[in-house]
């Protein structure tokens, strides 16, 4: 029996005195370990099992407590507590997950998935607006019209008398994924002519088009109102 002790006390020691030296780093030497993911989700693990032991250490504390006032209250062990926990965690992830379906029911299309987490969809900006869409359309046109008005503010109230005048890059003057159609710019204008058609994309089928008008709207028009509007004033020169 003594021989049984002295061994147990000299493993017990042997094993402190390893653990406490310090390891020699050889060069060279392999090095096992876990992957930036696999050790963040490791962390992350380990948080929530800390917080979870806690918590339930905590609420055995509390209801046992409050148990030697009620004597109505059986004693909580810690692994009745564990289970209390888990079980109000549960409640809560199914609470939650119906908010969110209400909140999704009563705004469709509101909330758009951004990594972990959900963010509001602009109010401007439709959901899932596809490439080529009017909202993309109309958002290039109204910054082109933005600038030529901010052009003829620096330049006495005159538009740009050609394209490259405003800007070299000439995609600028692209309608947004159509399949390189250019705008037609009309020159010859200042910002005083109103609703007279500035820029406008060009029609294929004589539907309706964008137009930015010389005032700083963008308006969707029928194709034949937008060359009415033109004709209307003295023979405009267009690009």
């Amino acid at each position: 029996m003594v021989h049984r002790c002295r061994v147990r006390s000299f493993v017990a020691c042997a094993a402190t005195v390893v653990v406490a030296l310090p390891a020699t780093a050889r060069a060279g030497m392999p090095s096992v370990g876990l992957s930036e993911v696999a050790g963040m989700r490791l962390e992350a693990i380990s948080f929530f099992l800390v917080g979870f032991l806690v918590s339930s250490l905590a609420i055995k504390w509390l209801w046992n407590w409050l148990a030697i006032d009620f004597a109505w209250l059986p004693r909580l062990s810690y692994l009745k507590a564990c289970g209390l926990v888990g079980l109000w965690g549960l409640l809560f992830v199914i609470v939650l997950t119906m908010i969110s379906g209400a909140r999704e029911l009563m705004t469709p299309g509101a909330w758009k998935k951004n990594g972990a987490t959900y963010l509001l969809t602009s109010v401007d900006e439709p959901q899932g607006a596809a490439p080529g869409s009017a909202y993309e359309r109309f958002d290039h046109l109204k910054q082109l019209s933005d600038r030529l008005r901010q052009f003829a503010a620096e330049h006495d109230g005159n538009f740009p008398a050609t394209e490259a005048e405003l800007t070299n890059l000439p995609e600028e003057w692209l309608v947004p994924n159509q399949g390189g159609l250019r705008y037609v710019y009309v020159t010859g204008r200042k910002p005083a002519d109103g609703d007279v058609p500035l820029a406008y994309e060009p029609s294929i089928d004589g539907g309706k088009v964008l137009v930015a008008t010389c005032a700083g709207d963008v308006v969707e028009l029928p194709f034949d109102d937008v060359l009415k509007r033109l004709a209307n004033r003295t023979s405009p020169q267009a690009e």
